[in-house]
């Protein structure tokens, strides 16, 4: 790391916020949910996952008292336990209602409408195929609405071709909603060319807060010798951003999850540096980044909006103080 510059020596640079930024409302409904069960329960309450990819986040409502654990069978009897804003297969709830625990689901509202079509369709008698991330927490979820084998998970455009799909039974597909906009469309078009025949949803399902960051992304990348995106390295939608950033004309796209991660060397004599943070990283890591900043270099500031959020969900009814 390099040192501080005194404060007559610092060079300038300018800083190019992305609008929006930061926590989406299926996000910020997760956190609440994990808060207003420990204000409601008193702790521990366990958390099954990471509640949402950001290790500040966990680290806060951990010293809280939410216990993350990979497993139920890590929950005492009659504990109540979270599930993680990603979704969970149709077992998990099954097995916590077996073994009595009280559970609440942080799945986001539009995480479960992807579920919701994947039932329809099955019901309808359509194939699915899932285009996602292999092993990502949403992906798993989503397969697990479904029996083993109803559904078909796909990558890239070159998977298409590769897909085994004799007959004449209907198809459909869905998404994971965090993905690349740009490469999702292109796996959807190889799709339609293949199976013109085939269904998707009426609205599309990557979640309009992946949409939006990445259109900010695009609106300041060409004009930024650097980027910073703030979120973990299993954030799908963090990750997202990098690489649109680097394919918008920014080849110096880095990932960081705190100040302390930036790599001042890989600044170096950048003039412009792009900032913005996944859907998974508080507003508090951005201040932070750029406070790191202005110790180093005589910064100036600009926002570039590309887009307003209003989007709010509700909390399940047994928290929602609202409701009550």
């Amino acid at each position: 790391m390099t040192a501080a510059h005194p404060a007559q020596e610092r060079p300038a640079i300018e800083i190019v916020l992305a609008a929006p930024r930061g926590f989406c409302a299926g996000v910020d409904r997760a956190i609440q949910i994990v808060e207003r069960a420990l204000e409601r329960f008193g702790a521990p309450v366990y958390v099954r996952h990471e509640i949402v990819h950001n290790r500040f986040v966990v680290d806060t409502l951990a010293a809280k008292g939410a216990v993350f654990v990979d497993e139920l069978d890590e929950v005492p009897a009659g504990a109540p336990v979270v599930f993680s804003a990603h979704g969970v297969p149709k077992s998990v709830p099954a097995a916590a209602k077996a073994r009595r625990l009280a559970y609440l689901d942080a799945t986001c509202p539009l995480v479960s409408k992807v579920h919701r079509e994947a039932e329809r369709h099955h019901r309808e008698g359509r194939r699915i195929i899932l285009i996602g991330h292999q092993g990502h927490p949403e992906v798993i979820g989503t397969m697990g609405q479904l029996p083993d084998g109803d559904v078909l998970l796909i990558e890239t455009v070159a998977d298409v071709a590769k897909l085994q799909i004799t007959g004449d039974q209907p198809l459909a597909y869905i998404t994971q909603t965090t993905l690349s906009v740009d490469d999702t469309a292109e796996i959807i078009a190889a799709l339609k060319a293949r199976f013109p025949g085939i269904e998707g949803p009426k609205k599309e399902d990557i979640c309009y807060a992946t949409t939006n960051r990445q259109g900010a992304v695009k609106a300041i990348a060409a004009r930024c010798d650097a980027m910073l995106v703030i979120g973990a390295p299993n954030s799908s939608n963090s990750l997202r951003l990098v690489e649109v950033a680097k394919r918008a004309g920014c080849d110096r796209a880095l990932l960081v999850q705190r100040a302390a991660d930036i790599d001042w060397a890989q600044i170096g004599d950048a003039r412009a540096v792009g900032i913005t943070a996944g859907a998974s990283a508080p507003e508090t890591l951005v201040e932070e980044v750029i406070d790191a900043f202005r110790a180093r270099y005589e910064v100036t500031v600009r926002e570039v909006s590309t887009a307003r959020e209003s989007v709010q969900f509700k909390l399940p009814a047994a928290l929602d103080v609202s409701a009550a």
